[in-house]
């Protein structure tokens, strides 16, 4: 391929498939399995993978799950990049790289992806997956995958803590190391995510989606939007709804 794509997916049914140019897979929410050309692992917000041009993978998933895959040329980019990318095709997601991932997939929601954006960002998205060391697991992600299936649930720092297994102090301290933000930001940042893809794909009632979010109302989501996004549900709907699917 001669340019940069980037598209927002989904996967449910085993699917294989090869293809001949690079592809990274970045999950913005839920998780998903992925083999790649026999070796496999569970992709999440906090683990990417990167596909070479030409190997068969496969991928599904038992959950409700969203990902950032974005196609592109493997000789445009550095080759010491490009042998980093290969030698680590299962990469742990950094607080600094998962910022950029979350910039971009709300990009993508709204249709403001542009070429010149994507160019911009794809050198900077390589080079954050690639300069970081190799690290322990997460501490988080059993928690955060149990947050992303119950958005609904009156989640608090203690409750989280306790799903977590920390004490809330060790909480925050784990939020900051990992993630860069708090627990309630990010909270609050998976449950917009959750709502706007809702409002893009399905016809749901927004008090419904409301409730399913875990805000109290319509009146506190619309509040939430307009704080974080400057715009409503119902106008990020019209906007939005028939640009992705």
């Amino acid at each position: 391929m001669s340019s940069t794509e980037i598209d927002l997916r989904s996967y449910d049914v085993p699917f294989s498939d090869a293809h001949d140019f690079a592809q990274m897979v970045l999950p913005l929410s839920g998780r998903l399995t992925l083999d790649i050309n026999g070796q496999g692992a569970v992709l999440h917000p906090l683990r990417a993978a990167f596909i070479a041009p030409g190997l068969v993978h496969t991928q599904f998933s038992h959950e409700p799950n969203a990902s950032l895959i974005l196609d592109f040329d493997l000789a445009s980019v550095p080759a010491e990049t490009a042998g980093l990318l290969a030698e680590r095709p299962f990469a742990p997601v950094s607080a600094a790289t998962a910022k950029l991932v979350d910039f971009m997939g709300m990009l993508q929601e709204q249709g403001a992806a542009s070429t010149g954006v994507l160019a911009n960002w794809t050198p900077l998205l390589l080079a954050s997956l690639t300069a970081q060391p190799i690290r322990p697991a997460s501490r988080l992600q059993a928690a955060l995958t149990r947050f992303e299936a119950q958005p609904a649930q009156p989640w608090d720092t203690g409750s989280m803590a306790k799903v977590a297994c920390l004490s809330v102090s060790s909480l925050h301290r784990v939020f900051r190391e990992e993630l860069d933000t708090t627990p309630l930001a990010w909270l609050n940042a998976m449950r917009l995510r959750f709502v706007c893809r809702q409002l893009v794909e399905s016809s749901l009632p927004i008090a419904q989606l409301a409730t399913l979010a875990g805000y109290a109302d319509q009146s506190a989501l619309t509040h939430a939007m307009r704080r974080a996004m400057d715009i409503t549900p119902l106008a990020y709907r019209k906007q939005n709804q028939t640009k992705i699917r």
